[in-house]
């Protein structure tokens, strides 16, 4: 039972994993000024797309400690594939 309860749920996660909001135009970013580094610890997080009720919202770009044992931000960006373009958030490395 244990084994099916896991693969149940290895199985739902792939799915959502896969689960995009595809659109046929990427929204247009704005233009942030990048302000000083808060310290030499900080790394700037760049604009960041997420949805929200069926519409990419863009949020700006921000200075960030970065978590226990990561110092890089891997940036975002725009994946297209024939349904349409969709947003592969950023991450810590």
């Amino acid at each position: 039972m244990a084994l099916l309860s896991g693969g149940m749920l290895f199985g739902g996660s792939s799915v959502q994993a896969q689960d995009h909001m595809y659109v046929k135009v990427r929204p247009t970013a704005h233009t942030t000024r990048r302000p000083p580094a808060p310290s030499h610890n900080h790394v700037w997080v760049g604009s960041e797309w997420g949805s929200n009720n069926g519409k990419y919202v863009e949020s700006p770009g921000h200075w960030e400690m970065p978590p226990q044992g990561h110092k890089h931000w891997i940036a975002g960006h725009w994946a297209k594939t024939s349904r349409g373009s969709y947003w592969v958030a950023g991450h810590w490395s």
